[in-house]
């Protein structure tokens, strides 16, 4: 396990393809982890002039094309719609940039693996911001689990549950399969529960049963919506462990609801993204709660806690860990649990997987 971050010989030069929400997260970790944020790029040359303005970021280009083609740019974030990541992507790498793509990497398994080839290939960096993981006490969960505390692993339980499309009104371009891809709700925030729960665990899914559900398929005038809104898994780990998952985007109340819960013989660690400061402990003769304390902590769960006990940290200090070490990769450092384009690659599989048990109503393997 190596933690151990090495700063590039000068400021990594960001370029970001994209100007919505993700465009302004990625923009806010670039420049905390010291990058030079050089160029913008987005659909026309005027968005990508208002993105830049509005990001301060250096330059806005016409197209992506020529932010490519700009020998100064060492890093590329792809923060466009789902189905063009792939063909940002593939064309970054070529272009001999780093890359950190928005997950879905890739709307099929065929793309995401010839991604993470091409990658591989190149040498280059080329991650995918699975971020909870950065949560210090999710490292946390993940070390605990490591060194055996709580035992053998039995069961497990996820859910992600928000209510952003809860009103049959609210649309997005997500629901739209021509930008969005043939899964939504999974795509969308199931595979960050899946890596989550396979990421704290040490343990991947080996089959699963789904059932998805388009509760509303007419939006705001559009009509015969194929994206699902929620889906419900039954999952079997290597190890035996078996589980349950629960992703909606349509539970009222709910903002960002993730949370896994993993039981061994001994011990049940629980961690809640809406609650990120602490633990829960479950043991027979009594529960309890761990608080962030950098003294108390794992070594990789204290290297995240930027800040004392008692100052929260949150969903941006994920992503700013999560883009520091994509950096800090590029000047040579190779730290632990840097979610890459393997990574991707196992989404789009799982994902693939959900959507076949879906439609056959039976179980289906997740290729390794």
């Amino acid at each position: 396990m190596t933690t151990d971050v090495i700063a590039p010989a000068r400021a990594v030069h960001a370029g970001i393809i994209g100007g919505g929400f993700m465009a302004a997260v990625h923009s806010r970790a670039a420049r905390a982890a010291n990058a030079a944020l050089a160029g913008s790029a987005s659909s026309s040359a005027g968005r990508a002039a208002e993105a830049a303005e509005r990001l301060g970021i250096a330059a806005a280009y016409d197209s992506a094309e020529e932010l490519l083609a700009d020998p100064a740019i060492d890093v590329v974030h792809v923060c466009t719609p789902n189905t063009t990541h792939a063909g940002y992507a593939r064309a970054a790498l070529l272009a001999g940039k780093h890359v950190i793509c928005e997950k879905p990497l890739a709307t099929t398994a065929a793309d995401a693996a010839e991604l993470a080839e091409l990658a591989a290939e190149r040498g280059l960096v080329a991650a995918v911001p699975f971020i909870y993981r950065f949560h210090p006490m999710a490292r946390e969960a993940r070390a605990r689990l490591a060194g055996g505390a709580a035992g053998p692993l039995l069961s497990v339980h996820g859910e992600y549950l928000q209510d952003w499309l809860a009103d049959p009104q609210s649309d997005d371009w997500r629901v739209d399969t021509a930008l969005g891809g043939p899964s939504r709700a999974f795509a969308d925030i199931g595979s960050h529960l899946v890596d989550l729960l396979e990421f704290v665990s040490g343990e991947r899914i080996v089959r699963l049963n789904a059932r998805t559900r388009t509760v509303y398929p007419n939006r705001a005038g559009r009509d015969a919506i194929a994206t699902e809104d929620l889906v419900a898994v039954v999952v079997e780990l290597a190890g035996g462990a078996i589980g349950t998952l629960l992703i909606s985007q349509v539970a009222p109340g709910r903002k960002n609801a993730l949370v896994v819960e993993l039981s061994g013989a001994r011990e049940t660690v629980r961690f809640e993204q809406e609650r990120p400061e602490r633990l829960w402990l479950g043991r027979v003769e009594g529960s309890v709660l761990v608080d962030r304390d950098p003294a108390r902590l794992s070594s990789d769960a204290a290297r995240l806690s930027l800040v004392p006990a008692g100052h929260p940290m949150g969903y941006q200090d994920a992503f700013n860990a999560f883009v520091a070490d994509a950096y800090a990769a590029i000047g040579g450092a190779r730290p632990d649990g840097l979610p890459d384009f393997g990574d991707g690659l196992r989404s789009a599989r799982v994902t693939e997987a959900v959507l076949a048990s879906a439609r056959s109503g039976d179980w289906a393997e997740v290729a390794a």
